[in-house]
């Protein structure tokens, strides 16, 4: 299975998106660009929500049959590790091996000792086709990078030989390792390409952890002309290392939480474009953000949930902010008090939490606490779904909107 050059996760928290998150991709062929779905839906998300692999699998299928999608699309085993894998193997056609918490794990030094031997005619000057500059390598910088390394490429090397002993149809498979501690530079990022052909993986996606904060739901935090430069070495590393390691031609970034990063997106697309490179979007919560915002929108009880929503995440703030502390920022003093948002309109909730950085309203922290707070519209059952439900067209137009407008078009079409 060849995955397509330009592919969007689109996660949908509670699967009633489908249609309209297709419908964003749609928009994009009348401009000529094919961008190819991903439902992805992680295992923390399913057991948060009550859902199974199969209810994605169920959503993806019913979308593409009712808006007569033509192309491909995929479903993601998202962020799975060895333990929980199974459950994704019957409705998944890619799998995101995440690792990310095996990096720095030691791995054996006979392992270590084959990949020196198998790198070490690079060490000196590494010149990479479309970079300026020449990266210096030693013998200690291979024994560095194997020991940071190696042990989780070594683990995505498990996972994806279990994958293929218990799947009997093709899959895409992706390395995820954004979710560690600091990110990976060019250089390592060759050699950790260098380690997942050693290991046999297919590899057709590679999502690194950039520099900068990626927090969930809210715009890019660091240097752009930085990350800029950073982008566009890794590009000219993949294309590199496609030839040097014999790595699938389709091999390409991934770029995770990557909702909303306003500001690194004309980059991104230029970069591509420079290139001709493609490009994997991982977005998550912005659909259910959008959700919320179409309740706003629509008043009445759905403006009542909303609020109702925002009251309880904040009474369990530490509870729904503990397991995404990496990949988020909150400054608790500057979210709402309850008696102030209780006594908003639909206008104010919606502003707050739309994420427009021209609007004086609009508040990230808000933003941000109700992008983790979707356990608790989890925990309303019915009253949530019913909600979704009455309330379909109104939501379904902010999220096709959403999807199109300040995601696929600034990155695959382009601004003009």
């Amino acid at each position: 299975m060849t995955i397509e050059k330009y592919t969007m996760g689109i996660g949908d928290r509670f699967g009633h998106q489908g249609e309209a998150q297709l419908g964003a991709l749609e928009k994009a062929n009348r401009f000529g660009v094919s961008v190819i779905p991903v439902w992805n839906k992680s295992f923390r998300e399913h057991s948060i929500i009550g859902t199974t692999p199969a209810d994605t699998r169920i959503e993806a299928d019913a979308a593409v049959k009712a808006l007569g999608w033509g192309k491909s699309y995929y479903v993601d085993a998202d962020h799975i590790g060895i333990k929980n894998v199974d459950g994704f193997m019957e409705h998944s056609d890619f799998f995101t091996l995440d690792v990310a918490d095996y990096i720095g794990e030691p791995a054996d030094d006979r392992d270590i000792q084959a990949f020196i031997r198998a790198n070490e005619k690079y060490i000196g000057e590494l010149r990479i086709p479309a970079i300026d500059s020449v990266f210096q390598v030693t013998r200690q910088d291979l024994v560095q990078i194997g020991g940071i390394f190696l042990g989780a490429v070594k683990e995505a090397g498990r996972i994806y030989r279990h994958i293929v002993k218990n799947k009997k149809t093709p899959f895409v498979t992706e390395v995820s390792m954004d979710e560690s501690e600091r990110p990976q530079t060019p250089m390592e990022m060759f050699f950790i390409l260098s380690a997942i052909a050693s290991e046999g993986i297919p590899a057709q996606t590679i999502a690194p952890k950039f520099s900068g904060r990626f927090n969930k739901g809210v715009d890019y935090v660091g240097d752009v002309e930085q990350f800029s430069k950073e982008f566009e070495q890794d590009l000219a590393v993949i294309q590199f290392a496609i030839q040097e390691f014999g790595l699938p031609e389709s091999l390409k970034l991934s770029v995770h939480s990557g909702s909303d990063k306003f500001s690194i997106y004309g980059p991104i697309h230029r970069a591509i474009q420079k290139f001709d490179a493609g490009l994997h979007l991982k977005t998550a919560g912005t659909t259910w953000l959008e959700e919320l915002i179409g309740l706003a929108v629509a008043g009445g009880d759905g403006l009542k949930i909303a609020k109702d929503v925002y009251t309880a995440s904040l009474k369990k703030f530490d509870e729904l902010c503990k397991p995404y502390a990496t990949v988020i920022d909150i400054d608790p003093a500057k979210l709402p008090a309850v008696e102030t948002a209780n006594n908003w309109d639909g206008d104010t909730f919606t502003r707050t939490l739309r994420h427009n950085l021209s609007d004086p309203v609009y508040n990230l922290h808000f933003r941000q606490l109700l992008h983790v707070g979707y356990k608790v519209a989890a925990q309303m059952g019915d009253r949530f779904t019913d909600a979704l439900k009455k309330n379909k067209a109104v939501i379904a137009e902010n999220v096709t909107e959403n999807i199109f407008e300040r995601h696929v078009k600034p990155i695959f079409v382009g601004n003009g």
